[in-house]
């Protein structure tokens, strides 16, 4: 059985970081596509970058700049360094995987594996 595991969420001022990571537990296979979700209450999930197993990365405007994703393709895990944190920040934020790459991937809902998300808090 595959399983995603987040951590690193937590609650920090403005300004401030945090590093999330992602653990992948039971796929045999290389995860082509990974990616970092959110969802904030009351709004709807949105993708917030992505990383193909060649390295090329993708961020949504709002984080370009603040956030990096990368990833150890050994492992298979992934991680995303999230800076100069704003309150708009707030979310739970999601790992998600694919065996295919990021391209075929265009909506928020195709990919094969999810974690349970990882609550970031950000305070003014």
């Amino acid at each position: 059985q595959v399983q995603l595991v987040e951590s690193g969420g937590g609650s920090v001022q403005a300004g401030g970081s945090l590093r999330l990571s992602c653990g992948v537990f039971g796929v045999t296979s290389s995860l082509y596509c990974m990616g970092w979700f959110r969802q904030a209450p009351g709004k709807e999930r949105e993708r917030v970058a992505q990383i193909d197993w060649d390295g090329k990365e993708t961020y949504r405007p709002t984080v370009n700049g603040r956030f990096t994703i990368s990833r150890d393709n050994a492992k298979q895990n992934l991680f995303l360094q999230m800076n100069t944190l704003k309150p708009e920040d707030t979310a739970m934020y999601y790992c998600a995987a694919d065996f295919r790459a990021c391209r075929s991937l265009p909506g928020t809902d195709g990919f094969r594996y999810w974690g349970q998300g990882t609550q970031v808090t950000v305070s003014s």
